[in-house]
């Protein structure tokens, strides 16, 4: 680390940050400014749907979930299957599935109240280091050390540290409790992090604008926009198959995916031959259906966590049939698709395939 420990204090970092946050912090819906404190729920919701997901994408989607399920209460007597429902579209579903099986422990095993020790939140579904720190600072005011991508940043430019990621954590692990004021805990982690989204950016940091920039190693350096260093990045595989989606009078042929595995749980077009990294494109005999199948001249392509998808699109306009177990008749607007499926069936409206039935 370029700055030594013994040079880093409170008084250099957290007053001219907390200075610059109480007049340049964002106000979001599950957000308070110290001396209050967020309600643990929000501060539950709202960083589960922030992992890997950007904050304009996240309000909706939370502002939903408080008012459908108000408390934590509220979300652990829902189905699985409705609160998948209503996070389709964020992506990373098993985020999803744990924050309901979570609801489940703190509703029954707490009562209600989220514990307030880390061991206890880590013992949770779906709860890792960051989130577990995050309910404590945000709702408890507690000073643990919160660290995510936007204060990995500052911190790493700060410190003037060039180590890469993931070794970088255990050098800001121990900085990170020197920097902190002795109260406004909560407030002190996300100033960091609104500092880190609004000006010690990716690219192009703004360091003229920083509050920090007086004792900040890296401000004015042409090489603060490489901080912090990443280990490269890994190649994701790619993968190809098909997708089928028959249509009668506005609704389509879905089919529920199995309880474990990718998607799971949710509702989906028919596929074959993307889910073994050996597989091949599925032929028509895969087809849940006998029907007049047209390949369109459409593809959609979608990258997941550890590889690259690009799905074939068949169509076939068919007559309903009221025995089509395992599959349903359902609109794909209703039904909750995940966002790879929602592509296919954007393409579907767009092509005016959706209305049409078979005499």
């Amino acid at each position: 680390m370029n700055r030594p420990l013994s040079d880093i204090s409170p008084e250099a970092f957290a007053t001219p940050l907390l200075a610059w946050y109480d007049s340049h912090g964002r106000d979001l819906p599950w957000r308070k400014r110290w001396p209050e404190l967020a309600d643990p729920y929000h501060v539950f919701l709202s960083e589960l749907m922030l992992q890997q997901t950007v904050v304009a994408t996240v309000i909706p989607y939370f502002e939903e979930f408080r008012t459908r399920w108000p408390n934590i209460h509220a979300l652990a007597t829902a189905s699985e299957e409705e609160v998948l429902q209503k996070w389709a579209g964020l992506g990373y579903y098993a985020r999803a599935r744990n924050m309901h099986k979570a609801a489940k422990v703190i509703s029954q095993d707490y009562k209600g109240q989220f514990p307030k020790d880390e061991a206890s939140l880590l013992a949770l579904p779906g709860i890792g280091p960051y989130t577990a720190a995050a309910i404590q600072a945000f709702a408890f005011d507690q000073n643990a050390i919160v660290l995510d991508g936007n204060v990995e940043r500052v911190l790493a430019r700060y410190l003037g540290d060039k180590t890469a990621l993931p070794a970088l954590k255990q050098h800001l692990r121990a900085a990170y409790p020197r920097l902190a004021p002795t109260s406004r805990h909560s407030d002190f982690a996300q100033a960091i992090m609104d500092l880190g989204a609004q000006i010690c950016i990716p690219k192009a940091p703004r360091c003229e604008l920083c509050p920090l920039r007086s004792h900040c190693l890296m401000a004015d350096d042409e090489v603060a926009a490489s901080l912090p260093v990443k280990a490269p990045k890994k190649i994701k595989p790619k993968r190809t198959g098909v997708v089928f989606v028959a249509t009668t009078q506005g609704q389509a042929l879905l089919e529920t995916r199995p309880d474990k595995g990718l998607l799971a749980g949710m509702k989906a077009f028919p596929t074959a031959g993307w889910e073994s990294k050996d597989a091949l494109p599925g032929a028509l005999d895969d087809a849940p259906l006998q029907a007049n199948w047209r390949l369109l001249n459409h593809q959609v392509r979608h990258v997941f966590t550890h590889f690259e998808l690009t799905l074939q699109i068949y169509h076939a306009e068919t007559s309903p049939s009221e025995d089509m177990m395992p599959y349903q008749w359902q609109d794909p607007d209703e039904a909750g698709l995940p966002t790879v499926f929602a592509k296919v069936w954007k393409i579907i409206k767009q092509n005016d395939l959706t209305k049409r039935s078979c005499d």
